[in-house]
């Protein structure tokens, strides 16, 4: 081989090249990297969201017990201290100026009106049909929690007809009848 300049020649050059192993393993890192770093964030974020959907059940069925025994009605909760007994559950990581709630009473269980409220313009829950009605003993009563839960990392959670693009929409639902109370 000819040198130039005390530089291999052009072929020999190309060859050295591709025999060089170094910095191989940073390359198939930084390859690797982006898909790996996007997994562990689509996990987390997930992993959130169910955990948020979780507690906001649980702290859904909380005060709804309060409904169910007739402490609610005996102490007069009104929507907002019924929102403050389920926020107690969820403070945390909820904002409880984001619970949207609707309590009503039913005739049966059969025609509860259990549908997904709808979405203004601007994304938010359209709640102006939400009520307030704990109802008396006896009565048959469904109670429906809503939270906007932001979604800030994984773009796959942001699909299906519950969200509107950067929250998805946490439900919580439960329907009881009241213990036979009088107040």
């Amino acid at each position: 081989m000819a040198e130039t300049n005390g530089q291999p020649a052009e072929p020999a050059r190309r060859r050295s090249f591709w025999r060089n192993k170094k910095g191989a393993t940073a390359v198939e890192f930084a390859l690797v990297a982006v898909p790996f770093f996007g997994l562990i964030a689509a996990i987390v974020e997930i992993g959130l969201l169910i955990f948020a959907d979780s507690a906001l059940d649980t702290a859904t069925s909380n005060a709804a017990r309060l409904i169910r025994t007739g402490q609610a009605q005996s102490k007069g909760f009104d929507k907002t201290a019924f929102r403050d007994a389920v926020c107690t559950g969820i403070t945390p990581m909820f904002s409880c100026a984001k619970v949207k709630l609707d309590v009503r009473t039913s005739s049966d269980f059969s025609t509860m009106n259990l549908a997904n409220p709808t979405r203004k313009a601007d994304g938010t829950i359209d709640d102006s049909g939400f009520t307030y009605n704990a109802g008396h003993g006896t009565d048959i009563v469904v109670v429906r929690v809503y939270y906007d839960w932001p979604i800030t990392l994984n773009w796959l959670a942001t699909l299906g007809a519950e969200s509107n693009g950067s929250s998805r929409l946490l439900s919580a639902v439960t329907a009881f009848r009241n213990e036979p109370f009088t107040w």
